[in-house]
């Protein structure tokens, strides 16, 4: 009797601790797992380089609809760094009904590149997917840029920088992306700021901060409060000039976590899912989603 009588306390307890757990682990059926992407597309070709875009699918997709799309770019101060970072969040986007893409480009390491090089990189990703809409069943007015750091710099630039466009390209096409999802991104390149050593006098070509501008897409920003690169003034004058413009600027702080908190595999996915349940209602609110985000 007495056992029979703790039994629902028991029961009361275990449902508790089960509760305090799923508040750091997938929910409503989505796997959060290392992923590979179903098919890799050369989208530029540098001397014997070739540069690809690793794209993941909806498993259900109809082949006549046509749906947004994200373009990620890694993080790696420029130098190095790989795509496979945001084979997570493209997988999860994937199975929310996105294209989602994640992008190689020149680092330091591979291609001897500049920062400069890079933006011009992140631009041609961005204008192949607009100009291979059809093939690629995405909706043109739907793509978004994303990225982490360094590679945050990049899907930044893309919505902010009017130069550096790659030689050679139909710039009628446009490489600006319809919405920024920023994970710490180093985004202002000027004095004092992440990276200035390495583009000097040039800064105001390459800083998003710089260059924000009534052409530039709404965004979403994720950082620390123990951020190191960024300083928080930088993160909210970011947010402030865009709202001068009447532009959406979401910035969200997670209090004790540094540069790359958001990445898959860190604090048990916590961070990972708490950014990307984020990034998922700001996309649904710009009307590339639809329903409740799944993690």
């Amino acid at each position: 009797m007495r056992t029979t009588k703790l039994l629902p306390v028991l029961i009361a307890v275990g449902l508790m601790a089960t509760q305090s757990v799923s508040s750091a682990a997938p929910r409503r059926g989505f796997k959060v797992r290392p992923s590979v992407a179903k098919k890799e597309i050369v989208y530029k070709k540098v001397g014997r380089m070739q540069l690809k875009l690793h794209v993941f699918e909806p498993k259900d997709r109809s082949s006549e609809k046509r749906l947004p799309a994200i373009v990620f770019f890694f993080g790696g101060g420029w130098v190095g760094g790989s795509p496979s970072q945001f084979f997570p969040q493209s997988d999860y986007l994937a199975s929310r009904g996105m294209v989602a893409i994640s992008a190689e480009y020149r680092t330091k390491k591979n291609g001897g590149a500049t920062p400069f090089e890079c933006v011009k990189d992140a631009k041609s990703a961005m204008r192949y997917v607009r100009a291979h809409a059809d093939e690629l069943g995405v909706d043109p007015e739907k793509i978004a840029s994303g990225g982490g750091s360094a590679g945050g710099h990049l899907a930044a630039a893309t919505g902010t920088v009017k130069g550096l466009e790659p030689e050679g390209e139909d710039t009628t096409i446009n490489s600006r992306p319809a919405a920024m999802v920023l994970f710490n991104p180093v985004y202002d390149n000027g004095p004092g700021g992440y990276g200035h050593n390495r583009v000097g006098d040039r800064y105001k070509e390459i800083s998003p901060l710089h260059n924000i501008g009534p052409h530039t897409p709404p965004a979403i920003v994720f950082f620390g409060t123990e951020e190191k690169l960024v300083a928080r003034a930088t993160a909210e004058r970011f947010q402030a000039e865009m709202k001068k413009l009447g532009i959406r600027s979401d910035l969200h702080y997670y209090e004790g976590q540094a540069h790359g908190f958001f990445n898959y595999g860190r604090a048990n996915n916590a961070y990972f899912i708490k950014t990307m349940r984020e990034a998922d209602k700001f996309l649904a609110a710009l009307g590339f989603l639809t329903g409740e985000p799944q993690l």
